[in-house]
């Protein structure tokens, strides 16, 4: 009997990957806050648990290539349809949308919700070896 790790992980590994690229985006957006005419950007959480649960329940999509010399579309991806533009409060001279303070909060909350994702992946692989070690 063979252990399958998306059934015993579930989301919590997709959603931790999901912390990540949105820790990345929130770093992109306070490292442009005085760029003129950068928007800022954030991802939606819901858009990717969605899309994620669609996935998993659809199966993986094969992809045909017609002619031996198309490129493969492996890895590849036509863009992050959950990657939105953030909505100043505020109007900027200089058309910059990025409000530092709450880039700097969005980044906090993102940190704190990485390390519960992270905490809660690793229980779950202790509970594994404890399974597999018959404890």
């Amino acid at each position: 009997m063979s252990i399958s790790f998306d059934r015993a992980l579930g989301i919590h590994e997709q959603a931790l990957g999901f912390r990540a690229q949105r820790a990345e985006v929130l770093a992109n957006n306070i490292a442009n806050a005085d760029t003129p005419h950068y928007k800022a950007r954030d991802l939606d959480f819901a858009s990717v648990l969605a899309e994620q649960t669609g996935k998993s329940q659809r199966g993986p999509v094969d992809l045909n290539r017609t002619d031996s010399r198309h490129i493969a579309a492996e890895g590849m991806s036509s863009g992050n349809a959950s990657l939105v533009y953030r909505n100043p409060m505020h109007a900027s001279i200089d058309q910059n949308t990025v409000d530092l303070q709450i880039e700097q909060s969005s980044y906090a909350e993102n940190a704190i919700d990485f390390q519960a994702s992270f905490t809660f992946l690793n229980s779950k692989f202790k509970g594994l070896i404890g399974a597999l070690r018959g404890e």
